[in-house]
């Protein structure tokens, strides 16, 4: 969906490596991690107002948690709602709806319900509240295009999805009113994490069946999260106000939280210069050296687990032809395009997989050390044997971000200086973009991935046989078979070998264009607390955002 510390990584690997046995302590002493919200040091007095404005970078495709894939509407999602774990806002994997649980086998895994979780509306949240939204999500009646991207990892969840069994033969069931088990298809050493994902949430039954798809509108949704909503006003802003039957309350700071639909990042930036925005989303490209200078206590920047890249439609009758899709790529300047164009920090990638992931090795294509020239003289090789001359057009679509824009301005100019192509950029709202990559109506995408969890299986998923999240339409029957394989094994070198020979084997067909690995260049005030560097994956929970007196 939509970023690692060394800290988590190396806790995330550590639990990998532990034995059924031990991991069964493990996991049930996450009870004892810090579960509650906002940590407000002793020293630190807070500001009369509670109150943050903070842009989401576009208007929401949803607020139904079962249907969420952006970044924004995770997290929208997230202060709405609670599943049965979360992560903090260091990355750390903490208790959420469930107060512990523990792994029996390689398999079953059970959640304990803290007593005291309630939705907006006074209901207590039950087992079966967690089990009908987990069903929910995989039932191929919501058509929810995470389905089968979650839903692999739980038994039966692929059959389910794909309408072959019933939704009842999930491996998810409440034992008792407090208890829930949760059956994998193989070992899922990441499931605490994988189950943070508000998709995995709990959902109100009998609003969804009052209001059917209307469910969702203010004074309509029951949401068990730390906020509830009070406003949706549509290409303006979402306003969320603290839940006060939230579980942990006390310990929500912040009252209020306003979200705008901002895609233009030079009005972001506008906002937050005239006092209007608290947090913005990203710095216009090149303008991060200067913005530090003039903002040096609300600049914050650092890399995450995401993947910037284009989509290729390799069912495009010009792209399906792999010769192409590999010149396209060999001739993209990802140095310059990172320290002359973003300038923002931002690292050059030639994989699907960002540097600071489990589970795989990344690799990288030898052509990436070629000299320039040396590397134009193959593409242009390539090209002639497909056929394709001089001159050809090429089609890219695009969200309306001047960020994106001159990114895809940098490429195309590359790929006329140095091929003879052209291209023609089409701009239009994240949503619509959303909807033409799913539906396969483009040549080539802006597209982009930040980690659900920390593993590979997240982002190889982009590239899987029958993916709901493989907008390029590849499939290498050959590298799916080890991905299924690694899905199985419970030995980590084995999986991790696997995975790694699997997506060298993917990227060696050129389904996509990686191009940077995701940083966080942006401006949050000063007097925001609660905004840690060490984020991985750019989930910001304003349950643990509060604002400092000044």
């Amino acid at each position: 969906m939509k970023f690692f510390a060394a800290h988590f990584a190396a806790h995330s690997a550590s639990i990998q490596r532990t034995t059924i046995a031990a991991a069964a302590t493990l996991v049930l002493g996450a009870s004892a991690l810090n579960a509650t919200a906002a940590i407000v040091p002793s020293n630190v007095a807070l500001a009369a107002k509670q109150e943050l404005v903070r842009n989401n970078g576009s208007e929401t495709e949803t607020l139904d948690p079962a249907m969420v894939e952006s970044v924004g509407a995770y997290n929208l999602t997230t202060d709405l709602f609670e599943s049965l774990t979360a992560t903090n806002n260091d990355g750390a994997v903490v208790p959420g709806v469930a107060e512990k649980w523990e792994q029996k086998d390689p398999t079953t895994w059970i959640f304990h319900l803290r007593k005291s979780a309630r939705w907006s509306n006074g209901d207590a949240v039950s087992a079966n509240d967690c089990v009908y939204g987990i069903q929910r999500f995989v039932d191929p009646k919501t058509a929810s295009s995470y389905a089968n991207v979650f839903g692999v990892f739980l038994l039966n969840g692929a059959e389910v999805a794909a309408g072959k069994k019933p939704v009842n033969a999930l491996g998810v069931r409440a034992i008792d009113a407090s208890t829930i088990e949760v059956k994998t298809s193989g070992p899922v050493p990441f499931l605490p994490e994988l189950m943070s994902n508000p998709n995995l949430a709990p959902v109100h039954r009998a609003s969804v069946e009052k209001y059917g798809k209307d469910w969702t509108k203010p004074g309509n949704l029951v949401s068990n999260g730390p906020f509830q909503l009070k406003d949706w006003q549509v290409n303006s802003k979402i306003v969320m106000v603290k839940n006060p039957n939230y579980w942990d309350r006390a310990n929500v700071q912040l009252t209020q939280v306003t979200y705008l639909p901002v895609e233009d990042e030079n009005t972001d930036i506008k906002l937050f210069q005239s006092g209007e925005n608290d947090m913005t989303y990203q710095m216009p490209t090149g303008t991060y050296a200067k913005l530090r200078q003039q903002f040096p206590n609300d600049a914050r920047n650092s890399l995450i687990l995401g993947t910037r890249y284009y989509g290729f439609n390799n069912r495009d009758p010009l792209l399906k032809d792999v010769r192409v899709r590999k010149a396209l790529s060999m001739v993209i300047d990802r140095d310059l395009l990172a320290q002359r164009v973003t300038a923002d920090g931002q690292v050059p990638l030639y994989s699907v997989l960002p540097k600071g992931i489990v589970g795989a090795d990344v690799t990288t294509y030898d052509w990436a050390s070629w000299p320039m020239a040396k590397r134009v003289e193959e593409a242009k090789k390539l090209l002639d044997q497909a056929g394709v001359k001089p001159g050809t057009k090429l089609r890219f679509a695009t969200n309306t971000s001047e960020y994106n824009k001159k990114m895809a301005i940098f490429v195309a100019s590359e790929w006329k200086s140095k091929l003879g192509l052209t291209m023609d950029i089409e701009s239009m709202e994240f949503k619509v973009l959303l909807k033409k990559r799913h539906d396969g109506d483009y040549q080539i995408a802006r597209n982009g991935w930040v980690a659900d969890y920390n593993d590979a299986s997240t982002f190889l998923q982009l590239v899987q046989c029958g993916s709901d999240q493989n907008d390029n339409f590849n499939c290498n029957p050959k590298a799916d078979a080890l991905i299924k394989e690694a899905s199985q094994s419970p030995d980590e070198a084995r999986r991790m070998q696997l995975q790694t020979q699997a997506a060298k084997m993917i990227m060696d067909d050129y389904p996509m264009l990686p191009l940077l690995q995701y940083g966080l260049p942006r401006l949050v005030r000063s007097y925001v607390g609660g905004y840690s560097p060490k984020n991985p994956m750019d989930r910001y929970h304003s349950k643990e955002l509060y604002i400092v007196k000044h």
